[in-house]
């Protein structure tokens, strides 16, 4: 999917725009701007997962519906993250993205298959 540029605005650039396009707003705009773009990441990380094989997006897509379900339960205020808790969640999903990208594919290279991409 990283091979058309506009799925690439769509599925992933558009999202994380709108993650932080949302952070400093009312908080029902904040929850759903964040459960949107996290469940619009996830899923097209898991389909680009099963797609292609690339390595990171095994791992991105689900830290990414989690991140969509954190959000909302912390924007319903039942998941106690405390005051700092929308940082919590981008830190996480930024800082477990970078892992996965940078890290895992360094170590075990960029596909889980010996298939090449299509693009």
């Amino acid at each position: 999917m990283l091979g058309s540029r506009w799925a690439f605005l769509l599925l992933w650039a558009g999202p994380w725009v709108l993650i932080f396009a949302s952070s400093n707003t009312g908080n029902l705009i904040h929850t759903v701007g964040w459960i949107f773009s996290f469940t619009v990441m996830g899923g097209a990380c898991l389909g680009n997962a099963r797609r292609c094989g690339r390595r990171h997006c095994f791992y991105t897509g689900p830290l990414y519906l989690l991140a969509a379900l954190a959000s909302l339960l912390y924007g319903l205020h039942i998941l106690p993250l405390g005051r700092n808790g929308w940082n919590w969640i981008l830190g996480v999903a930024v800082v477990g993205s970078l892992l996965a990208c940078c890290g895992l594919e360094k170590l075990f290279g960029k596909y889980t298959t010996s298939r090449s991409p299509t693009t």
